[in-house]
């Protein structure tokens, strides 16, 4: 542990404090795990909510990097370079949410190998779990022609404000927050939880607000509630709703656990009731963003040899045609780099930052949310030789964002939840794409993107063509399978498709749906008529008709019981999915845990922050309560249904006696400002409370 104890020290003194005590709470928590002293559902919630995640090969972690918008220097670049040579495997994953991934990790070296990326100014914290997740934005934010302002500070403040907040630790389900650029919606809010899309109005700065959005095996359009409100009322508006949803939201079914579910159960307007129940509880009312954009001269670092680059003309015209695009800085361009599967090894990442600090902005590299690269910045005269380095690096294919640019998750590679492989079919539909339809990759209506189960995460539900991995059984033989879906996809200002389910396919299979899928459109469609257009013109039957010999079971051959890069007999294994986290309801685990939440609150009193300190407070009534319901063998779903339930049980019954109500006591927390008064007051109400629930449970066992 001394490795461990020096990389702390290396953390700069400005934000030293609080980033130790997550780290040195890691490491503590690991060893009480190793040793037994730790209920293991409550340890995975903590390392969860830590970026430190179970992954499908037993022993290891994936590490989630949490990069706010997906923005990442040169310089961060490298040390997550070293990270992975030196704890994992070499190589990085990019995500559709900007993160991040390395696999493969030892548990025990988590704690180290977060205080060294520490030393650059990158964080694990809230990465996964139930937790406000990383905040996404279109990469273009800052440099796009048709973008109303910059709302690269909007994500970046968003970010920074709820990270390590108490109400957003312990979530039901995790929350999702991405920012458009503008109304061509390329950051696709409308299936987040929260949805920000730029608008001016009378000469200020604000945001079109959608709530609600999300995929997963029931996905939701998320549905406009403010077709403008001020920049400086989003980060109130968001901090209300987290907090109307970590009391009303769902706790026992992970599944119907999202914020989507409970404003589809109790409608937008009784939603935005309880959020302005909430106005004077929060910590602030109005949270200025300071987003003036400044006039910046472009600033070309090369030192350019006299002669151009000998380069392939044709190469880079279809190059320049499908990944490069003029900034709204007139005479800068950005550059798109593709990444397939969003995977690249940490050599070749070296050689981007060496590239990016010659040719681009090194301060301002963007990972995109269909998992490459954005170069920002860079003049005419530097885009040879630009393209002529990453054609070195193999980092020059065209098509970006194309038909030919497969969107996947890390499916049966790495993920417990995976079915099928995802990421060699996606190699292989590229190859069909590249070789028999070149004329595609500057085709930018159609998006395909595949996941290795119905969960979503590589997106295939908002796909104009989308597969999620799946099986069939043919008498005793498991097939790896694809469900194929059409039609989804982005409308803008907000607006979306969800796609169809179609027909269920042998994997192998998978190519051939593309070939029929591509030879009818080009067949069949109008001159300039887009999929989605000729998909509705012909009907889900039609497509279903036209896929459906490739649906025949009884034409499969022996290779069809084969995954794709696997020469084994295929055979289902999920195990426990950790992206929601868990939820524990054991007696004792709540009430060490409202005595922790007590803990913290002093601790948050101390340092002055009133609101923590009072949200920390809230937790402990919450989880002393609902430890004497279980105690009863009473299961509620929602903190709400906790508070009800108590006063139902306990105060009505007199077996617990108080003023009031217990809802009266506990709902304070919104009927009062943050101040220091009735922090200290809740606080010496909340221990006076957890002793008498504790009292009262260990009169029961006598």
């Amino acid at each position: 542990m001394q490795s461990f104890r020096t990389e702390i020290e290396n953390i700069s003194n400005s934000k030293k404090t609080l980033v130790e005590k997550d780290i040195i709470d890691l490491e503590k928590k690991i060893l009480q795990f190793n040793e037994g002293n730790i209920n293991p559902e409550k340890f995975r919630s903590l390392r969860l909510a830590r970026g430190v995640y179970g992954q499908r090969q037993q022993g290891v972690q994936m590490i989630r990097i949490k990069l706010p918008f997906g923005k990442i220097s040169s310089k961060q670049l490298l040390r997550i370079a070293d990270i992975s040579d030196e704890y994992s495997n070499g190589n990085l994953h990019l995500t559709t949410r900007q993160d991040i991934q390395i696999h493969h990790v030892s548990l025990n070296r988590t704690p180290e190998l977060w205080a060294k990326l520490e030393q650059d100014d990158i964080t694990l914290r809230e990465a996964c779990g139930n937790t406000v997740r990383n905040v996404t934005a279109s990469a273009e934010a800052g440099i796009d022609p048709n973008e109303p302002f910059d709302v690269s500070p909007h994500a970046y403040a968003v970010f920074s404000y709820f990270l390590r907040k108490p109400f957003g630790q312990e979530l039901g389900r995790k929350i999702k927050i991405a920012f458009s650029n503008n109304d061509k919606d390329t950051a696709v809010t409308y299936i987040h939880d929260f949805g920000f899309i730029p608008k001016t109005e009378n000469g200020q700065r604000g945001f079109k607000v959608l709530i609600g959005g999300g995929l997963g095996a029931q996905p939701f359009l998320a549905q406009t509630v403010f077709d403008f409100l001020h920049e400086d009322k989003i980060i109130p508006f968001i901090e209300s709703s987290i907090r109307v949803f970590d009391r009303y939201g769902e706790r026992a079914s992970r599944h119907k656990a999202r914020i989507k579910y409970l404003i589809n159960k109790i409608g937008v307007a009784e939603f935005l009731k309880l959020i302005a129940e909430e106005e004077k509880a929060i910590l602030v009312k109005e949270y200025k963003i300071d987003s003036e954009e400044k006039e910046t001269v472009p600033q070309f670092r090369a030192q350019l040899p006299n002669e151009i680059p000998a380069i392939n003309e044709s190469a880079y015209d279809v190059w320049f045609k499908t990944n490069v695009f003029e900034q709204k800085q007139k005479g800068s361009f950005g550059v798109y780099i593709k990444i397939q599967l969003g995977n690249i090894s940490t050599s070749k990442a070296r050689e981007l930052a060496r590239v990016s600090k010659l040719y681009s902005n090194a301060t301002d590299i963007r990972i995109t949310i269909n998992q490459g690269f954005l170069l920002r910045d860079i003049s005419a005269e530097e885009l040879p030789f630009l393209f002529n380095e990453l054609t070195k690096l193999e980092l020059a294919t065209p098509g970006f964002d194309s038909v030919g640019d497969i969107t996947a998750c890390p499916g049966t590679d790495t993920c417990n939840l995976a079915i099928s492989n995802s990421t060699n079919i996606s190699v292989e539909l590229e190859k069909v794409i590249y070789a028999e339809f070149p004329e595609l990759i500057y085709n930018h209506d159609i998006k395909i993107k595949i996941s290795g189960c119905m969960n979503a995460c590589g997106q295939h539900s908002l796909a104009q063509i989308g597969f999620h991995g799946s099986s069939f059984k043919v008498g005793t033989n498991v097939v790896p399978a694809l469900q194929v879906l059409l039609g989804g996809g982005t409308l803008g200002n907000g607006s979306g498709r969800i796609s169809d389910k179609i027909i269920k396919v042998a994997s192998k299979r998978g190519p051939d749906v593309l070939r029929k899928l591509f030879d009818d459109f080009e067949k069949n469609a109008v001159e300039g008529e887009y999929f989605n257009s000729y998909y509705d013109k012909q009907g889900k039957d039609y497509f279903y008709q036209l896929l459906k010999p490739l649906g025949d079971n009884s034409t499969l051959q022996p290779n069809d019981y084969l995954d794709w890069g696997s020469d084994e007999k295929f055979q289902t294994a999920i195990g426990v999915g950790e992206c929601a986290g868990v939820v524990i309801d054991l007696v004792q685990t709540l009430f060490f845990e409202a005595e922790e939440k007590l803990e913290l609150s002093a601790e948050a009193f101390g340092n002055e922050q009133w609101g923590d300190s009072i949200y920390y407070t809230y937790a402990s009534f919450i989880n002393g309560a609902k430890a004497l319901l279980l105690d009863k063998e009473i299961h509620v779903n929602t903190h709400y249904g906790v508070i009800n339930d108590f006063d139902k049980y306990f105060v009505e019954t007199k077996e617990l006696s108080v003023e009031t109500s217990f809802k009266e006591l506990i709902l304070q927390i919104n009927q009062n400002e943050p101040t220091k008064q009735f922090a200290e007051l809740y606080y010496i109400e909340a221990k006076e409370f957890l002793q008498t629930v504790k009292q009262i449970r260990q009169s029961n066992l006598v």
